[in-house]
């Protein structure tokens, strides 16, 4: 079965915006509270983006901060990445992630290795 599916990606141009949505099963968004978004540009290693918690407090690599915003809809069981003012330097595969909310998590919640549960991803291309 699909525990998150991500959708939301598309082609733009620099300056414009897009909202990725990950929908996930009940069963990975209640055990799995704590939530992120990773990217991975072709050809590079993967890199956390943003992050939220149970409670909704959200973290964020220093290249979105002010320009993305991750938030949670618990009523949909789906997670959201509000991305404004993108940049040729923001394309790549995004992928959501879902992982168990411990204190490993906190420490370091965009590190790709401290999530464990993960999406296909969804492509964000943004041109010149």
């Amino acid at each position: 079965q699909v525990q998150l599916r991500e959708s939301g990606g598309d082609s733009v141009h620099a300056g414009g915006s897009l909202r990725l949505s990950c929908e996930a099963d009940g069963h990975t968004y209640s055990n799995k509270a704590c939530m992120a978004w990773f990217r991975q540009p072709r050809g590079k290693e993967r890199e956390g983006v943003a992050a939220i918690d149970r409670g909704g407090r959200g973290f964020y690599a220093d290249s979105v901060e002010g320009r993305f915003t991750i938030s949670r809809d618990n009523s949909k069981n789906t997670l959201y990445l509000q991305m404004s003012s993108l940049q040729p330097e923001d394309t790549a595969m995004y992928y959501c992630a879902a992982a168990t909310c411990t204190t490993r998590w906190y420490i370091s919640s965009l590190n790709p290795s401290f999530s464990d549960t993960w999406g296909q991803g969804t492509q964000v291309t943004v041109s010149s």
